[in-house]
């Protein structure tokens, strides 16, 4: 369950006043709490919502959350889901109801965020060498005993820098070695000689303590199965040399973690095959696209098209744009444009029309996204499409991380369109 301080900001945020700042929202709401709008139970079509406005699937939300519980406790794995994905504090705190060991980080604003909202659990999957944000977190732990940080170190001259900004700090700061996935990749020492240098600098740092290894097998070039495998025994083999070593002498638990939202069957397959080790093993899964999954992107990389006796995840987003010009019977234009989807890696994709008129939804047969402007998106018809000004198109989205960060408050509605919660983000 959340933390007493956690459920405390979830409280700030439903006191948080309904305004301008906020997309989408009824203009007769303005002025309520977002507790108070939520209360009410709106509906996303007829409330008084304008458009465009992105929202997401109660349904498809609870559903997802629940699939990645029930899939790390089969596998054994502990789960500390990637929050950069959705950087919302109600979705952290229904993954750790969910059994998630805590929540993944990428840069020191996001771990801000988290520590505001209480998350005690924190992995940062990079490294970190800024000396304002080491002195901070350094603050953070010597004021909460409860507080557990884990980040990346890839290079004896990380650690250094590191060890210096930290000098007179009253809790070390726990690290992992980062294995890079090869040559031309993102982050991480490139060699077994290059951990090894890494691991002995963290031994002879005053302020890190080393605890395990990580790695992300999503940087793996030109991946396939068997080359993520043989990364991920590689990393396997690190911890052992590692733990072989005796590095690990002063932690009571070695982490190993990797694991993105493509190739997770494979991460929990190597890690099944962990051999003992000197002390017990925190196996860390950091998927964080599964909270939503998508319609492009996502949907064509999900380890769940490899096992689908595992289950299955659902798209949760729609975006609703209104048909704001109909210039020919080959062209539309709806309301919504690069500031309110994801395009980065595919376009959206039109999936069904509400009438105008009646409020019926038929499918959007014959009408393809082809373009987005800053604020249209353009729609390509067929000469029999469906499709008048006024229509409202629901569209799916590729990518998670590029739609929720358009949005600052976005509503959580059924499938009748009942508007229950409003998911606040902070990018």
């Amino acid at each position: 369950m959340p933390a007493d301080n956690t459920v405390e900001g979830l409280d700030r945020l439903a006191r948080e006043t309904v305004d301008h700042r906020f997309k989408a929202l009824p203009p007769d709401a303005e002025g309520l709490t977002v507790g108070e709008l939520a209360a009410q139970r709106r509906n996303l079509f007829t409330g008084g919502f304008t458009t465009p406005v992105l929202a997401l699937s109660a349904e498809s939300l609870e559903h997802n959350l629940a699939l990645l519980e029930s899939y790390a406790e089969r596998h054994g794995l502990a789960f500390a889901p990637h929050g950069k994905t959705s950087m919302s504090p109600q979705l952290f705190a229904r993954q750790l109801e969910r059994g998630a060991w805590g929540i993944t980080a990428a840069v020191p604003h996001q771990l801000r965020v988290y520590r505001a909202h209480g998350i005690r659990h924190v992995f940062l999957a990079n490294e970190l060498v800024d000396p304002v944000a080491l002195r901070w977190l350094a603050g953070e732990l010597e004021r909460d005993p409860d507080f557990r940080f884990i980040c990346y170190v890839d290079s004896v001259r990380g650690v250094e820098l590191m060890d210096e900004a930290l000098r007179g700090a009253a809790r070390p700061v726990e690290v992992v070695v980062e294995l890079g996935a090869g040559e031309g990749a993102r982050t991480g020492a490139r060699s077994d000689a290059d951990c090894t240098a890494v691991a002995a600098a963290v031994a002879a740092a005053t302020n890190l303590r080393l605890v395990g290894v990580a790695g992300y097998e999503g940087e793996v070039p030109d991946a396939t199965p068997e080359r993520v495998r043989d990364w991920l025994h590689r990393l396997v083999s690190l911890a052992v040399t590692l733990d072989e070593d005796g590095r690990f002498a002063a932690t009571d638990e070695i982490v190993v973690s990797a694991g993105g939202s493509a190739w997770f069957d494979t991460v929990a397959e190597v890690f099944a095959e962990l051999p003992e080790l000197s002390r017990p093993v925190l196996r860390l899964l950091r998927s964080g696209a599964y909270v939503s999954h998508d319609d492009g992107h996502y949907r064509q990389l999900t380890p769940f098209n490899r096992v689908p006796e595992e289950g299955a995840l659902e798209p949760a987003f729609r975006l609703w744009a209104q048909v704001v010009s109909r210039p020919s019977g080959q062209q539309a234009f709806a309301n919504a444009g690069k500031r309110d989807a994801a395009y980065d890696l595919d376009l959206p994709e039109a999936q069904v029309v509400r009438d105008a008129r009646d409020g019926s939804v038929r499918p959007a047969a014959g009408i393809t996204v082809t373009g987005l402007s800053d604020q249209h998106a353009w729609l390509r018809t067929d000469e029999d499409a469906d499709l008048e000004v006024g229509d409202w198109v629901g569209m799916g989205l590729s990518h998670p991380c590029t739609s929720f960060d358009k949005w600052q408050l976005i509503p959580v509605a059924e499938a009748d369109g009942t508007v229950t919660d409003y998911i606040r983000t902070f990018f």
